[in-house]
């Protein structure tokens, strides 16, 4: 039964005040057929019960599968620590820090996260409690939107398709517009055609949006596509992988505006969707219009250290016409993870990380060419790459029956482009053991000389 606090006739005078006869009529503009009915729950059952059913159900997840799957989400080793620092009672537990007084540690845990992250991407401005990569990328066109006054936001093609979904939601029935950036053969973003979209006659263009590295693992010319925005007048945004960020450039280096991406690399175990944690950083130029929660370090009365919300620009609470975002959650417990996975590792042990994927990864590369399976895209990448396989689905789903989860078969995302369609997209981090990669690469040639037989 649910749980409800209102009295009959509570209801009754409510209704009455609407000029309403029944709680029907309150809900009659929505349409039928998409309105709830109840839930179709099978009857009680005890502990015991319900104890073995569960059972039967994880029984039938795959944790032996040797993996090659990234596209957006990673498996990197987490420090032990990470787990029991964020499983604390006083972190678990806590709750939006409103009342600096009784939320010290929590505040300082966010103040931590902040200053780590700018320190990675060489921004002036990290915020936290974003839901994910993707909802952080939109709330960046959003800022480029605001920052600028104008109404287009360019993304390249080679974004996550996730991330471009996301955006385009959000400006969904708006006067805004999200249009795509056409990428090249070697699988970067093409910036003539940039160029002449920043130029065209569509009106002024807001923002521009590359992934670094990008959807299909190539890295991308980040800074003269930040030239080329900047000198239309465009805020540039880079998507990036923060792991990567230890042996890649920077953003604030090569010249972004602001830098979105997603943190599950830091400290966050695979899971189905989350919880995960949107990054979202920015130059000091943009501190007014960055939504989330900024917290700063002050002293208090008697001198001492304090933690403080600085900033809390999108809070509904305030004047929720003028926020910069009405969504708003706490990702702090998932920022809690990023800041000790960062504190951990330190700059050497999370460059060792990113260097050893991409060792891992070429030896990939060599193994799968050597099997029939030679890379799309010829332009650089770090750790993910997409390699050509006839019949791509087909034979992700032949080697999933092998033990084997061979990436992302990319006709799940472009169906219609024939290069793609006959794609996996796979990916290696400092987890893949050499052994793993040579099962594959084997697995993948009898799969497919089986095919051809």
């Amino acid at each position: 039964m649910p749980y409800g606090p209102h009295t009959s006739d509570d209801r009754a005078q409510m209704l009455a005040a609407l000029g309403l006869r029944s709680i029907d009529a309150l809900f009659a503009d929505i349409p039928a057929a998409v309105r709830a009915h109840g839930l179709d729950l099978p009857g009680p059952e005890s502990e015991l019960e319900v104890a073995e059913r569960l059972r039967a159900l994880a029984a039938r997840n795959r944790v032996e599968l040797v993996s090659f799957l990234g596209a957006g989400a990673y498996r990197h080793y987490l420090p032990a620590a990470v787990e029991q620092i964020v499983a604390r009672g006083e972190f678990a537990t806590a709750y939006t820090p409103y009342q600096p007084e009784v939320s010290q540690g929590t505040l300082q845990t966010i103040y931590e996260y902040q200053s780590l992250l700018a320190e990675l991407t060489g921004l002036d401005v990290v915020s936290a409690s974003h839901y994910d990569g993707a909802t952080a990328t939109a709330e960046a066109a959003l800022i480029c939107l605001r920052a600028t006054g104008r109404a287009r936001i360019l993304a390249s093609a080679a974004l996550h398709p996730h991330y471009a979904a996301t955006t385009r939601t959000y400006l969904d029935g708006t006067r805004f517009a999200l249009e795509p950036i056409p990428t090249r053969d070697d699988g970067t973003t093409d910036l003539d055609a940039l160029a002449r979209l920043l130029a065209d006659d569509g009106g002024p263009v807001a923002g521009v949006i590359l992934a670094q590295p990008n959807v299909f693992g190539v890295l991308e010319p980040m800074a003269e596509a930040a030239r080329l925005a900047h000198a239309a007048g465009a805020r540039f945004v880079a998507v990036v992988e923060p792991v990567s960020l230890a042996v890649l450039a920077p953003p604030g280096a090569y010249g972004a505006d602001i830098a979105t991406g997603e943190g599950q690399p830091l400290g966050l175990p695979l899971a189905y969707g989350g919880p995960y944690l949107g990054i979202l950083a920015a130059t000091a130029a943009l501190t007014r219009q960055v939504p989330g929660r900024l917290v700063g370090r002050t002293t208090d009365a008697e001198g001492r250290r304090a933690f403080v919300m600085t900033l809390r620009a999108r809070e509904q609470d305030i004047r929720r016409e003028r926020a910069a975002s009405n969504i708003c959650s706490n990702q702090a417990l998932c920022a809690l993870a990023a800041t000790v996975y960062l504190a951990m590792l330190g700059p050497h042990g999370l460059r060792d990380a990113a260097a050893l994927g991409a060792a891992r990864a070429r030896e990939l590369e060599r193994a799968l060419a050597a099997a029939g399976a030679p890379r799309v895209h010829s332009g650089p990448y770090l750790n993910e790459f997409a390699v050509h396989v006839p019949d791509a689905p087909r034979v992700h789903a032949a080697l999933l029956e092998r033990g084997i989860l061979a990436g992302l078969p990319l006709a799940t995302w472009y169906p219609d482009d024939p290069m793609l369609r006959e794609a996996l997209l796979v990916c290696a981090t400092e987890l893949t053991q050499p052994a793993e990669i040579a099962a594959f690469a084997a697995a993948l040639r009898d799969v497919t000389r089986e095919a051809a037989a």
